[in-house]
């Protein structure tokens, strides 16, 4: 079995910026494609960032492009989000997620077959 355990949400100003990380155990992290994922209340989640297993290959949303960054310690089984220029509409609930079975960063949730159980992400204006 995974587990995926995130950590670095919190409540930031507008305009500032956020790390969040996901530590992975239970199997081969260097395995899986890695992504983060995120839920607005009142909304579907919704697809943020991914990045393959040797993390040489990204994909973002284009409502976050320019600002975050997904990036990948295969040292230390984790993945990380560095979020800058937040804004009020990136609060939400943020997930990772572990995708083990394609060799290209996916943006639908249908490739992911492990998940963390979210931190908060809140943004005020």
């Amino acid at each position: 079995q995974v587990q995926l355990v995130e950590s670095g949400g919190g409540l930031v100003q507008a305009g500032g910026s956020l790390r969040l990380s996901c530590a992975v155990s239970g199997r081969t992290f260097s395995n899986y494609n890695m992504g983060w994922f995120r839920q607005a209340p009142g909304k579907k989640r919704e697809f943020v960032a991914a990045i393959s297993w040797k993390g040489s290959s990204t994909n973002y949303a284009d409502s976050v492009k320019g600002r975050f960054t997904i990036s990948r310690d295969n040292a230390k089984n984790t993945v990380y989000l560095q979020m800058n220029s937040l804004k009020p509409e990136d609060t939400a609930v943020y997930y990772c997620a572990a995708d083990p079975g394609t060799t290209t960063p996916q943006a639908p949730e249908v490739f992911y077959d492990y998940w963390g159980q979210g931190t908060q992400v809140t943004v005020s204006s």
